[in-house]
């Protein structure tokens, strides 16, 4: 329980809005609830000046910060996931852990097809877009032990992800990062002929432009009734440079884009997945998987707190060729 002398740390400003509920989340997320501030402080100290009060006496912080959440971010990846040393240059995307870490379980989900989920360093998944926070390789080589390949166009990007991995030693050898040349490709350029990936992820760039994105931020703090300054209104609370959060046609091009280039790696990789957005783009996502021959695919329901968002996932392999890869590969020591 917090005494006064904690609970008065920090003066609250009367608009800060709570962290809504995190509802929903995969069962095996460890973020369920809310965030235990006690315990993440004493191994994040950093993380106090950051977290306050709001109007209903619940610890949280201000979302809107981009170095609050970095600073809630570091607490996490530390006490759940032990990561010593994580740090992002400034205005590079800060995700949310919870949402980044529910993917990876669904994915998880995926491989197993109601077995037992494969784990080690045999599998090895693809992150398309690792970006400067790694996150994804983070969570799930220490959720499940596997080992990835992450991708950027952004050297700036790739040099911070590297850094990470670096200067946390249980994840040097579990995790590479490397450089797509062409902001126009995807899958091509990247994966070199002998590689094999169990899954490939990918949290595509959302916005069709920067001003689309700043607009959508604008109407979120409206929704939240968020009382907004010009800089806030400026500046979108995760952050994100414009390759992080938009391309020419938002992720609808970017996933199209995505699925006609996977049919020429059909044979190197088990499930190909992506993060929707809109549900609105799942019909000519729908249309563009048909038009590539898939042999299967799914949908799953992502939602955390008011951000809902599905998984697609698709692959070349009938039933019985995904059966003779699980047990080619999953097997491995």
């Amino acid at each position: 329980m917090m005494t006064q002398k904690n609970k008065s740390r920090n003066s609250q400003p009367d608009h800060v809005i709570a962290h809504p509920a995190k509802a929903a989340l995969h069962p095996r997320n460890k973020h369920q609830g809310r965030y235990d501030f006690e315990k993440l402080i004493q191994l994040s100290p950093d993380l106090t000046r950051y977290v306050l009060f709001n109007q209903y006496q619940v610890e949280t912080i201000d979302f809107t910060r981009p170095e609050a959440v970095k600073a809630l971010n570091k607490a996490l990846l530390k006490s759940f996931y032990g990561i010593n040393d994580w740090d992002i240059p400034a205005n590079y995307l800060c995700p949310p852990v919870p949402g980044r870490a529910d993917y990876i379980h669904y994915i998880a989900d995926l491989l197993g097809q109601n077995a037992q989920i494969p784990t080690g360093k045999s599998i090895r998944i693809l992150d398309i877009g690792v970006g400067a926070n790694c996150i994804y390789p983070l969570i799930g080589h220490c959720e499940y032990g596997w080992s990835f390949l992450g991708s950027d166009i952004d050297k700036v990007a790739l040099a911070s992800a590297s850094r990470i991995i670096l200067a946390n030693e249980h994840l040097a050898d579990a995790v590479e990062v490397r450089w797509q040349p062409s902001a126009s490709n995807i899958f091509k350029g990247l994966i070199k002929p002998d590689e094999l990936f169990d899954a490939t992820l990918c949290n595509p760039p959302f916005h069709t432009s920067i001003a689309e994105a700043s607009s959508g931020t604008q109407r979120k703090w409206k929704n939240l009734a968020k009382n907004q300054t010009a800089t806030q209104k400026s500046t979108l609370n995760f952050g994100g440079l414009a390759s992080e959060i938009s391309y020419p046609g938002g992720e609808a091009a970017y996933i199209k884009l995505m699925i006609e280039e996977s049919v020429h790696y059909k044979t190197q990789c088990l499930w190909f997945t992506t993060l929707v957005s809109k549900e609105s783009n799942l019909g000519g996502i729908y249309r563009a998987l048909q038009s590539a021959k898939v042999a299967d695919s799914k949908t799953m329901d992502m939602t955390q707190g008011q951000k809902k968002s599905r998984l697609v996932a698709w692959t070349f392999k009938d039933h019985s060729q995904q059966t003779d890869w699980r047990n080619k590969r999953f097997n491995q020591k």
